[in-house]
């Protein structure tokens, strides 16, 4: 059996991460399985995708069409996919402190911050209010809990870092 050719094997991992982060942050699931889907097929392809994406033939690839197929171009160009850069951002140590909060999982506050851009707690804080969140699946606490948590840790002293001192 022949060994999966290295750019197909790299392209392949790249895009598994990428389902992975996209199902963390409730992405559309067809478009989940379909970074999965391409994954599988190109780690299984004995042809180096260079070699395809040179006879310009990567949408003849079953799972492939117009959009991956110019991320795997842009990844042999330039050896990374921008959109996957983005994903791999973290939460700001902030946001991520929301996980402590009654009722918020990491990939319910994940899918707070990269799709509806909850930044703030001020925004939390709105989004609590207008019983909006209520409607986000994934939500499993009390809206009074979480406002009681939210209140509680905006009226804490903040720690002043060195670069903001007058």
């Amino acid at each position: 059996m022949m060994s999966t050719p290295q750019h197909n094997q790299q392209v392949a991992t790249i895009f598994r991460s990428m389902a992975e982060r996209l199902a963390t942050q409730r992405a559309n699931p067809y478009r989940v399985r379909a970074y999965r889907k391409a994954a599988d097929t190109i780690e299984a392809l004995e042809e180096d995708i260079a070699e395809v994406a040179a006879r310009q033939a990567l949408e003849e690839i079953d799972g492939v069409g117009k959009d991956l197929a110019d991320k795997i171009e842009e990844y042999l160009r330039t050896g990374t996919i921008q959109s996957y850069e983005v994903l791999r951002t973290p939460l700001p140590d902030a946001v991520k402190a929301w996980t402590q909060f009654p009722g918020l999982s990491e990939s319910l506050v994940a899918y707070l911050y990269t799709r509806l851009h909850i930044t703030t707690l001020s925004d939390l804080e709105r989004l609590v209010r207008s019983h909006m969140l209520r409607t986000v699946p994934g939500f499993s606490g009390s809206e009074e809990k979480l406002l009681e948590a939210i209140t509680a840790s905006q009226q804490q002293p903040s720690i002043t870092k060195p670069w903001e001192v007058p």
